[in-house]
């Protein structure tokens, strides 16, 4: 018995993670709880654990009376000095007793107790390991898919990759191996869940980590990414070293580290024409990233001209950008796409607007203006004609009662 209770200590504390102590008190527990099933109360119940044959040993303690009223809790003092004649009343005596009785219910008890500290530990030890990847790039293998989910095995469990996670073209089979960008690990009482995506901005980002040295080693950051999946990305950089050129380390000689980056993704869309699948590149826009965010934005809205940056008075994060009229469409971008991931790389609530259309508006703001000033002008000449009449009213009632009353004194 010693020996298999040993081995089931040691599996369990090497291969499963649970602690001989807490092994130890889900079998005490169990003995006492089937104990009090079988006879009503656990008072006079002790437990105890050898370790040096590690047998489980059931005791009740019973105090010496002369009247026994409860023969589960006391002992008669005549019994008691058949056992020893130096028992006197009130002693506590210790029994062992069988386990035979209730000892398979408490086993049965005590396993289902240890399944469940165990599946609860591996449930922590599952996420405290995936939450450590939290924000990386997995490898894993394309295992099922359902209506809402691709299932990407990562090893010792299942990811979810959502359609909106995914790249909109891409296509896998299974057992086909991809990286995914761990973004949420969630512990509940079910199990362990680890969300992934291959469309998350910070995709790009990791991939750029894993694929171009200066990225990896911190000479050139990526500030931040705006990203319209399998379609166009905008990546803002910075150098840390003024002997590297951020833009050209990042697209590489030839765009060769551009296309290994791309080549990570493999979208497709139908050509029209053929009614064949055709792969798809996504489109990585390189962006200078200044402290100045007049000249961030202004670099954020390539491949169009900016005439000027102009920042809302009342709204920090709200700019106008006004490009000249022959680069409207090209600002905006196919479906607003230009302006729209501008947006997100920078953080600004970006309003474009063409040159002409800024001047029309600004001249109505001016005419508007003017009108204003013209219209306060009057009012105002109007007030200062009312004043004046006012004072020469005022003047010749006064020269009329001063007349009055130097008559008045030359008559007396």
């Amino acid at each position: 018995m010693s020996k298999e209770m040993l081995e089931a200590f040691r599996v369990l504390e090497e291969e499963k993670h649970i602690n001989k102590a807490d092994i130890i008190d889900a079998v005490t527990e169990s003995l006492k709880a089937a104990y009090k099933r079988r006879y009503g109360q656990s008072e006079s119940c002790a437990i105890e654990f050898d370790e040096k044959t590690a047998d489980f040993k059931v005791f009740t303690v019973r105090e010496v009376v002369d009247e026994v009223f409860d023969s589960r809790l006391e002992i008669s003092l005549k019994d008691a000095l058949k056992i020893s004649s130096a028992y006197e009343l009130g002693d506590k005596i210790r029994f062992e007793e069988s386990v035979n009785e209730f000892g398979r219910v408490a086993a049965q008890s005590a396993k289902q107790t240890i399944m469940e500290k165990m599946r609860r530990q591996m449930r922590e030890i599952t996420y405290n390991e995936y939450k450590e990847h939290e924000g990386e790039i997995m490898t894993g293998t394309v295992e099922r898919f359902d209506q809402r989910f691709i299932y990407v095995n990562l090893g010792s469990l299942e990811a979810q990759l959502s359609h909106q996670d995914q790249i909109a073209g891409e296509r896998f089979k299974s057992h086909d191996m991809i990286d995914v960008y761990v973004y949420k690990v969630e512990n509940n009482p079910k199990g362990v869940n680890v969300f992934v995506s291959r469309s998350h901005p910070e995709f790009i980002k990791r991939i750029m980590e894993r694929e171009i040295p200066e990225v990896f080693d911190g000479t050139v950051e990526i500030m931040s990414v705006a990203r319209e999946a399998g379609d166009r990305t905008k990546v803002a950089v910075r150098s840390h070293n003024p002997n590297v050129d951020a833009i050209g380390t990042i697209v590489g000689r030839g765009g060769s580290n551009i296309k290994k980056v791309v080549s990570n993704f493999h979208p497709k869309r139908i050509d029209p024409k053929t009614g064949v699948e055709i792969p798809v590149e996504e489109n990585i826009d390189v962006i200078q990233w200044v402290e100045d965010p007049a000249e961030f934005i202004y670099n954020a809205i390539a491949p169009a001209e900016v005439d000027m940056v102009l920042f809302d008075d009342e709204d920090s994060k709200r700019a106008t950008v006004v490009v000249p009229d022959n680069k409207l469409s090209l600002a905006i971008g196919r479906r607003g796409q230009n302006v729209r991931l501008a947006a997100h790389l920078t953080g600004y609530r970006i309003d474009i607007k063409s040159a002409s259309e800024y001047e029309k508006i600004e001249a109505e703001k001016a005419k508007a203006i003017e009108e204003a000033a013209l219209e306060a002008s009057e009012e105002l000449a109007e007030d200062l004609a009312e004043n004046i009449a006012e004072l020469a009213e005022d003047l010749t009632n006064q020269e009329a009662q001063e007349t009055s009353d130097e008559q008045e004194t030359a008559a007396e």
